[in-house]
């Protein structure tokens, strides 16, 4: 019966390798894509700085040659002021004289505004090429490894399937029953070690007479309480 406990024990732990690698065909892909994802959006937020920063300077010039325009306009109008004869044309070149004024001072305004948004996209750009080239090289690295786990998981599934039938094949059919009944149940812990005499899945205290039973491990023996296989071991179940 010690060897069939053995053989029982070897099973759980290969089912619960099998139920990783399970589990690992879950969350694996949403983790690939998350890498994938934080790697695009990074890059999609560098190549649009990178646009407006060039929006930006365009917009600088464009301001930059208004402002030239406006002030040759603007000395054109006061070099007409010498020839002025009457107030009337007087009044209406000094009101075009100030508009155009008023027109400059807005755009100087928006000019400096305008260089100082580029230099702080600059500054951000900067930030993100760092941030970026950091991401890609960590995800990058990371992926290499999901990629490799992903690939090895058939291998590994069907080694593991492999190996278990191995064992399955050795244990009597009622007690690899009971092993399969329990862990169904349990949610995959179906054998578990005695614990200051009492069960190491629910902590319930077994009887005296249990404890002496579970010692003799002439069978399988469950736990009164949850079902669970118990067995004994001199080292921890004392």
């Amino acid at each position: 019966m010690a060897s069939d406990l053995e053989l029982l024990l070897k099973l759980q732990v290969i089912d619960y390798d099998i139920g990783e690698l399970e589990r690992s065909k879950e969350y694996l892909p949403d983790m690939i894509e998350n890498l994938n994802r934080e790697i695009n959006e990074s890059k999609k937020k560098l190549e649009e700085t990178r646009n407006l920063i060039n929006d930006t300077k365009v917009k600088q010039k464009d301001l930059e040659m208004e402002i030239g325009v406006r002030d040759a306009e603007l000395q054109k109008y006061q070099q007409q002021m010498m020839s002025i004869k009457t107030n009337k044309e007087y009044d209406a070149l000094v009101a075009q004289i100030d508009s155009i004024k008023e027109i400059i001072s807005q755009k100087e305004t928006e000019l400096l505004e305008t260089i100082e948004r580029v230099g702080n996209l600059e500054k951000e750009i900067k930030e993100l090429e760092v941030k970026t080239n950091d991401i890609l090289d960590n995800n990058t690295k990371q992926l290499s490894i999901l990629h490799e786990k992903v690939n090895s998981i058939g291998n590994t599934m069907s080694e593991k399937t492999n190996e278990r039938n191995g064992i399955v094949s050795n244990i009597p059919r009622p007690i690899l029953a009971v092993y399969e009944r329990v862990r169904r149940g349990k949610g995959g812990q179906a054998v578990v070690v005695v614990k200051k005499r009492a069960c190491g899945a629910c902590f319930k205290a077994l009887t005296p007479h249990k404890v002496q039973e579970v010692k003799r491990a002439d069978k399988i023996y469950n736990c009164d309480s949850c079902g669970a296989i118990i067995y004994w071991d001199e080292e921890v179940s004392n």
